[in-house]
């Protein structure tokens, strides 16, 4: 890349299937604001994570139903993903899964996530990975002058001031470490305490609260496309940029993208409803509901208590069955204005009682090249919710 065009960064730790699926809806967003601004989209494989539960664990299909899937790898506690194994039995595995999908471009999981994203290298993304000898052992000297500032004690300033404030913070540098040793022929990330030596033949590695600066060092990153977990962690950065001697890049929201089963119409007003079930709010039944004819009435006070007790509870249950009989028929109005059963609709959009970007794997999607230009076409910079219909 050229090191004088501004760079548009996004990316997420590295994911069998690409997952989740909010990982393609970021990179088409770094894309078009790259498009728009003249500059290079970078996707950054954060291949040097170590989060193994979160890139082993995904979502496949089963008999025509979603089923939850975790990979096994056969590597060290503590491997970042960069270097863990995808072998031929883990082809198979995510073919069971997913269907067919592309041979990996090199050994291990980097390899198969290079493979999933070649629709989006050919669009004009760049994937970059700061695990790289080439591009890693130059800033090592950099990176040891960062850590000799104690940058420790102003992430631990300006959580407190976060606190004070009641912003959100996902990431506690009180407990979670600022630095980590890795190993870049095993893969393996260790914690690196305040005080205590890097080992010979280890890489720095920061941990997550220092990562935006080393992506500023490594790229000219001019703005970043961040979800809001992220958005609320790189704000423990912002007393740290003038201290490394970086500017800091200017902050992109991510939009939420929702692939809409073909038929369906629903708008991004409608979704909340639509996630909790609440029929009633996408389209009320137009006339009289069975609730509206059930008048309760109160116990002969001649009975005995505990059979007035009853009577109150009888005629409550009523009420409750009644109520359900309500919502079969909002529910009948609401197929109506959606274009087919609701409930359908909030399985697709909302699987396991989440927004499907955060479940689904990014894969399907990677695979319907008109379905990544649609969604690219909606990413005007300033649309938070995009909608659109599946191939």
């Amino acid at each position: 890349m050229n090191a004088m065009t501004p760079v548009v960064a996004t990316g997420q730790q590295i994911g069998a299937g690409w997952s989740p699926a909010l990982s393609v809806a970021k990179a088409l967003a770094a894309l078009a604001e790259a498009r728009r601004t003249g500059a290079e989209a970078v996707y950054w494989l954060a291949d040097e994570d170590h989060d193994r539960a979160e890139v082993a664990s995904v979502v496949g299909w089963g008999g025509g139903r979603l089923a939850r899937h975790r990979f096994r790898f056969d590597a060290r506690i503590g491997t970042a993903t960069g270097w863990l194994p995808w072998t031929a039995g883990h082809q198979a595995e995510a073919a069971r899964l997913w269907g067919p999908l592309p041979e990996p471009l090199e050994p291990g999981l980097r390899g198969h996530v290079l493979a999933l994203g070649q629709p989006l290298w050919e669009r004009g993304l760049r994937p970059f990975s700061p695990t790289s000898p080439v591009v890693r052992d130059p800033i090592q000297g950099e990176l040891e002058r960062w850590r000799s500032l104690d940058l420790e004690d102003l992430l631990l300033r300006q959580a407190e001031r976060l606190r004070a404030e009641g912003a959100p913070l996902p990431l506690d540098p009180r407990v979670q470490a600022a630095w980590f040793s890795l190993d870049p022929r095993a893969g393996l990330r260790q914690r690196l305490d305040r005080g205590e030596p890097l080992p010979p033949g280890r890489w720095l590695s920061p941990g997550a609260a220092l990562r935006p600066l080393m992506q500023s060092l490594m790229l000219p990153v001019a703005a970043v496309v961040l979800g809001p977990s992220e958005r609320a962690y790189w704000r423990l950065c912002e007393p740290l940029w003038e201290r490394v001697g970086l500017a800091a890049p200017k902050i992109l929201p991510r939009p939420s993208v929702f692939v809409v089963p073909r038929g369906f119409q629903v708008s991004a007003g409608q979704l909340d409803a639509l996630r909790l079930g609440a029929w009633d709010r996408l389209a009320p039944w137009p006339g009289p509901l069975p609730t509206t004819r059930f008048q309760a009435v109160d116990p002969d006070l001649g009975w005995p208590e505990a059979l007035q007790s009853r009577f109150q509870r009888e005629q409550a249950r009523t009420r409750a069955r009644l109520a359900k009989l309500d919502h079969r028929l909002h529910r009948e109005a609401a197929a109506g204005s959606v274009g087919g059963d609701p409930e359908l609709l909030r399985q697709a959009l909302f699987p396991f009682g989440a927004p499907q970007e955060r479940v689904l794997p990014g894969l399907p999607w990677l695979r319907h090249g008109a379905l990544l230009d649609r969604i690219l076409e909606c990413m005007d910079g300033a649309t938070s919710v995009i909608l659109v219909e599946e191939p």
